[in-house]
């Protein structure tokens, strides 16, 4: 040990305290708007199904017509590789999973749709059966991690036929034995702020007339308008919103078509990688970053039917557009076919298996206070590595036993690194 150093100072512990007082507001403030990711799984897609078609057997069918699929346009991994462009270390990886996943998870995050999806000729009946179902589902351990309704939105021409969805919808479920805890509601078509604070009111309502705790019920804002994205004054609408939601909202979704129809994009370039796409998820990013809000990328409606070029040219775009997403930080996205889930579930398995490697010896090193891991890296960057490899144990990309192998993390250890409140692991199928 060297010379110990004569530590001297100026300023009267008065003048800490008389900061820290004057800044208790603003830490106040920072922790009710900014408490950070929730830590909870987030689902790598949604799926959305028109309520009239909803049935007690459609997860397993749409797993079912996948497989269908991949037996038809790509009976192997070599086939299917490819199609995707992947290398031959990934193919046997990708695939494998990718047929264990339509197998015993196939949907992670379904939405029975009474809005533009719906062609329906009795909505309160569909409505009420959807809640049975998906009652039943939760019951007898058939249902998606997350399932839930995409109600109308709050314009006046549609306003009261989707709060009696909601209502029968919500009701249903209550008495059936209450609302599941992967309930998910999605309110569409938001463009002002007060729209959302309506939502707020609702489920308060709602739940003072139940008997559930305030704040029980959360929702999904969609982003399908311009004035959502920038208001008349100049601001980001949707960072209003977020506030709006006075804490339940859980997801910011982006509306592919109905947005760029909004922009006059035309038919031909309406996709989610058009710059207008590029703008609204940028704005709406930034917006929820640290507010626990999660952002989810949009659709693409090119659907892989038809000859199985005509099916391995729409798989290439889906995979190229869901790798872009994610190398974007837009973890999940919308499904609108079953065609589409074996790509979805390669691009996201792809996405974490090739940087698989990387990210555990980085947070080996880090966690070991040495840099064998070639970079430098700091706390945030640290957070950021854990939180990549939960999210491949989430999906199912990655094993528990082959993350712990490479960082030398126990799952706890690993959940320190990316932060606290970090929910259940279900990783690839329950």
């Amino acid at each position: 040990m060297g010379q110990q150093e004569k530590v001297a100072t100026s300023l009267a512990g008065a003048v800490s305290e008389g900061i820290s007082a004057s800044l208790a507001p603003v830490d106040a403030e920072l922790e009710r708007r900014y408490p950070g990711d929730p830590g909870t799984r987030q689902p790598v897609h949604t799926v959305y199904v028109p309520g009239e078609r909803f049935a007690a057997d459609t997860i397993r069918t749409w797993g079912d017509k996948a497989l269908e699929m991949l037996d038809e346009h790509a009976p192997d991994a070599a086939s299917f590789a490819a199609v995707l462009g992947l290398g031959d270390d990934l193919a046997e990886a990708v695939y494998t999973r990718v047929r264990t996943k339509l197998e015993r998870e196939p949907v992670e995050d379904l939405r029975v749709d009474f809005e533009d999806g719906y062609k329906g000729a009795d909505e309160d009946q569909d409505a009420a059966r959807a809640a049975r179902l998906i009652a039943e589902a939760y019951g007898n351990g058939t249902a998606a991690p997350y399932m839930g309704i995409r109600m109308k939105c709050m314009e006046e021409a549609v306003r009261d036929r989707g709060i009696r969805t909601l209502d029968i919808f919500l009701s249903g479920l209550m008495e059936a034995g209450g609302l599941p805890d992967g309930l998910v509601l999605t309110l569409p078509k938001v463009t002002y702020p007060e729209q959302v604070t309506a939502m707020v009111r609702l489920l308060e309502e709602f739940e003072k007339a139940r008997g559930i705790e305030r704040g029980r019920i959360g929702f999904e804002i969609q982003i399908e308008t311009s004035q959502s994205i920038l208001a008349t004054d100049g601001t980001a609408a949707v960072a209003r919103m977020i506030q709006a939601a006075e804490g339940r909202a859980t997801g910011l979704h982006y509306g592919t078509f109905d947005y760029s129809a909004c922009l006059h994009v035309s038919a031909a370039y309406q996709a989610s990688d058009h710059p207008a796409a590029d703008h609204a998820k940028a704005v709406m990013q930034v917006a929820a970053a640290g507010t626990g809000v999660r952002v989810s990328d949009g659709s693409t409606n090119v659907l892989p039917v038809g000859t199985t070029e005509q099916v391995h040219d729409a798989w290439r775009l889906h995979y190229g557009l869901t790798r872009r997403a994610l190398a974007r930080a837009y973890y999940q996205g919308w499904d609108m076919h079953p065609g589409h889930i074996p790509t979805r579930y390669a691009a996201v398995f792809a996405f974490y298996r090739e940087g698989f490697g990387a990210a555990a010896k980085r947070l080996a090193a880090y966690a070991g206070h040495h840099e064998g891991g070639g970079v430098a890296d700091e706390p945030a960057t640290a957070k950021a590595l854990a939180g990549y490899l939960l999210r491949g144990l989430d999906c199912g990309a990655l094993d528990a036993g082959e993350v712990t192998r490479l960082t030398g993390l126990t799952l706890a250890r690993l959940q320190g690194f990316a932060g606290p409140r970090r929910g259940d692991l279900t990783g690839s199928g329950k």
